[in-house]
């Protein structure tokens, strides 16, 4: 019996890790970036545009959502997170440049 609450405990875990949950990219007044994850993005970039988020953005004000991308999962959120953090500023503008056009193309044929 004890490896099976272990069992059912895991698997209760592992639901709470499923559903929403996206990596974004906020770029700062002085054009640096901060990269984050989240399960409520509309709510973070909120907090992150009052000062109330990241210690980081909060003397960078204004600070401006250029980036998010939706997982399924934390588990994948979480890796993404880390790998885009480990690009080089180069990489991280051209992940943003390429977001904004696929954004610009889906806004022009669904107006």
């Amino acid at each position: 019996m004890v490896g099976m609450k272990n069992k059912r405990e895991r698997s209760k875990r592992a639901i709470k890790r499923a559903g929403s949950f996206f990596v974004y990219i906020v770029q700062c007044r002085d054009g640096t970036y901060y990269t984050g994850y989240t399960k409520d993005l509309e709510n973070r970039i909120a907090l992150h545009k009052s000062g109330k988020g990241a210690k980081y953005i909060k003397y960078k004000l204004p600070a401006e959502l250029v980036y998010a991308k939706e997982y399924r999962y934390y588990k994948r959120a979480l890796n993404e997170e880390e790998r885009i953090k480990k690009l080089k500023r180069e990489q991280k503008s051209e992940l943003v440049r390429i977001y904004a056009e696929n954004n610009r193309e889906i806004a022009v044929t669904t107006a």
